[in-house]
């Protein structure tokens, strides 16, 4: 069993880089070549027993990263945010929708058929195409047609210790927790578990714990099977 985890760096991908070496499993962490980080990130990741990959973002490097080590799973956990999208001209477009169908192609391209395991979000319906939400939307329906076999997690709001402060979100989680509380009290138990937040290291142990799970292919895990 070996992983290829993309979005390795974020506040996600860090935890199930760990959750995925606790159970042994061969895994591969992707950075960004130009990452001023890289070497912070080779010493952190290289710690928990995981190599980190460098493969720059073409279509070409990362099928040939794909012939040469083929995994068994690929975890894509790539996103981007408002502020990121102003500091670095990036969009849903280019990174949440474009580098995941990337990724994907890249393994259908290399002959590998990895169960792709993919961080989607909650609120996202077929046939959207705007904004964050439908650049998952359209990257479920890539998925589902590239012939590879697919996971995909649907949680609601994603908290821990990130990187940058997005206190908007911890106020929409702390509203959103309190309202599925009283919720729960009246009945509401299956819509508390599965619109409830997530902190990132659980979140990661049940995206390492679908992934691994033979009867998640095919399926979405909402809430409740990621907690």
């Amino acid at each position: 069993m070996t992983a290829f985890v993309a979005g390795a760096t974020g506040l996600t991908g860090r935890a199930v880089v760990a959750a995925l070496r606790q159970r042994g499993v061969e895994t591969r962490a992707h950075v960004r070549p130009d990452s001023s980080r890289l070497a912070d990130w080779q010493a952190r990741f290289g710690a928990l027993g995981a190599e980190v990959d460098a493969t720059p973002w073409t279509l070409a490097a990362m099928t040939a990263t794909f012939r040469a080590h083929p995994p068994t799973l690929v975890f894509g956990l790539l996103g981007t945010t408002r502020k990121r999208m102003q500091a670095e001209e990036a969009s849903y477009e280019t990174v949440d929708y474009g580098l995941t169908v990337l990724l994907a192609d890249a393994a259908v391209a290399a002959g590998a058929r990895p169960r792709f395991v993919y961080l989607s979000s909650q609120g996202v319906k077929d046939g959207q195409t705007a904004g964050y939400l439908g650049a998952r939307a359209r990257v479920e329906a890539h998925l589902r047609q590239s012939g590879l076999p697919w996971t995909f997690a649907r949680p609601s709001f994603i908290l821990g210790d990130r990187d940058e402060a997005r206190p908007g979100e911890r106020v929409g989680a702390s509203v959103a927790d309190g309202l599925l509380a009283v919720a729960r009290v009246f009945g509401g138990r299956k819509l508390a578990e599965r619109y409830g937040s997530n902190d990132n290291e659980t979140l990661a142990q049940g995206l390492v714990r679908v992934g691994l799970d033979p009867s998640f292919e095919g399926r979405i895990a909402e809430g409740a099977d990621l907690r």
